[in-house]
């Protein structure tokens, strides 16, 4: 194999390395107003149990400080973030910082998890007298609050992204740029058995000679002719389910691959994890296990007074940490596998490799990892025999996916034998 390596392009102002979440800013006042909020309940706790002779109000004002210091710690990740986002000193961005933050939030949460369930052992064998008239209002005051608490924090966080990170959607139509004009290439099916619909954006008109070539993932192809309908082509034959394949269009001497993706509702899954911030999930899962654990509490209490179960207090500690722990265990796999570079979405990977396979080029080798919340980098080893296709071909091919936001390319061609 004689190697033809082609660097990216030098920095310049127009290569950012700035890899936030689109709501970065957003995320970060929602918060600090938490902060504000848990704090002024910490104090209000703390001053009141001192005041009035109250152990309890005294005991959950100091378990509100674990949150708030947690939240603390979520919104300086923020700022930090947000202030060295041109740092050149960070190669690829301050993005990941945020999950180094969640990654520590998630070692506090089974901390205290480890903590709630020795505490409520030990009072399982060894029942302790309730307040009741103090416990009860001090719980459901803190549930309120962290209820509100997860409310904030849910308006900072929560976007719509869109379908970066696989396939954009083909109800929506892929671009195509040609050397004329760009074409878009989307599955029409609005009340009809679904077909291709190929029509101009710009610059350009389309002629029947264009058709349109799908490859499956089981190897399968199927060639599709196309009509004019007076402004745009529609394909004479449908496109079966599942609406997932490389489709080749063919025209002006070319061929323009382009990477179908059934839509990905889930969040959890595939490219939504890519878009998650997990800084947010941290914040989130420490004010809704406290919320869990309030609930709970309330619940036992409650049986408590009513029919003299003292265990039920206890118990209902020893499955809030459970939750917590469950909690916790997500979210430290989660951020882990983030901080190890463990590639972030095997169906992109798979999609990039099939964008460039499609043609008879080859994929020798393939990173992906994670730079910040909607932003993945790649680096892509291609061997092709076809000499024209530069490391400028395989860019404009995987243009298509919007999550690669820092994408190196490096084109090999194969030896010829003497």
């Amino acid at each position: 194999m004689i190697a033809t390596q082609t660097p990216t392009a030098p920095l310049s102002p127009e290569h950012s390395h700035v890899f936030l979440g689109a709501g970065h800013e957003k995320a970060e006042r929602s918060t600090w107003a938490v902060i504000w909020l848990c704090g002024a309940m910490m104090a209000l706790e703390i001053v009141g149990g001192v005041l009035f002779g109250s152990i309890a109000l005294v005991a959950d004002g100091l378990h509100m400080s674990t949150h708030a210091g947690a939240l603390l710690l979520a919104a300086l990740a923020y700022r930090y973030a947000r202030r060295h986002a041109h740092d050149p000193r960070f190669t690829f961005g301050t993005g990941k910082l945020g999950d180094l933050a969640g990654f520590t939030s998630a070692i506090i949460l089974a901390m205290i998890a480890i903590l709630i369930g020795y505490e409520a052992v030990g009072r399982l064998f060894a029942p302790v007298a309730i307040h009741f008239s103090q416990a009860i209002p001090i719980a459901v005051l803190g549930l309120g609050v962290n209820v509100g608490s997860t409310w904030l924090l849910s308006r900072g966080g929560h976007h719509h992204h869109g379908h970066g990170g696989a396939a954009p959607s083909h109800d929506e139509g892929q671009r195509i740029e040609t050397p004329q004009g760009v074409l878009a290439l989307s599955v029409f099916e609005d009340g009809v058995a679904p077909v291709f619909r190929l029509q101009p954006q710009s610059g350009r008109t389309v002629d029947a000679c264009w058709t349109v070539e799908t490859l499956r993932p089981d190897g399968a192809r199927q060639l599709f002719s196309m009509t004019d309908r007076g402004g745009w082509l529609e394909s004479d034959e449908t496109v079966p389910e599942p609406h997932e394949f490389i489709a080749s269009v063919y025209g002006d001497g070319r061929a323009y691959p382009l990477v179908f993706a059934e839509h990905e509702h889930s969040h959890e899954h595939g490219h939504g994890a890519a878009h998650r911030d997990n800084n947010m999930r941290a914040a989130v899962i420490h004010v809704a296990a406290d919320a869990a654990v309030s609930m709970l509490v309330i619940v036992g209490l409650l049986l408590a007074r009513a029919f003299g179960w003292l265990w039920m207090d206890p118990l209902a500690g020893i499955v809030g940490a459970c939750v917590i722990a469950s909690w916790s265990y997500g979210l430290i796999r989660d951020t882990g596998s983030i901080l190890l570079d463990m590639s972030p979405d095997r169906a992109l990977a798979e999609g990039v490799r099939r964008a460039i396979e499609a043609e008879g080029d080859r994929v020798a080798d393939l990173h992906l990892w994670r730079l910040g919340p909607g932003h993945l980098g790649a680096i892509v080893s291609i061997t092709t025999a076809k000499a024209a296709r530069g490391p400028e071909y395989y860019r404009r091919l995987l243009a298509q996916f919007s999550s690669l936001s820092h994408l190196t390319v490096e084109v090999r061609q194969p030896s010829s034998t003497q």
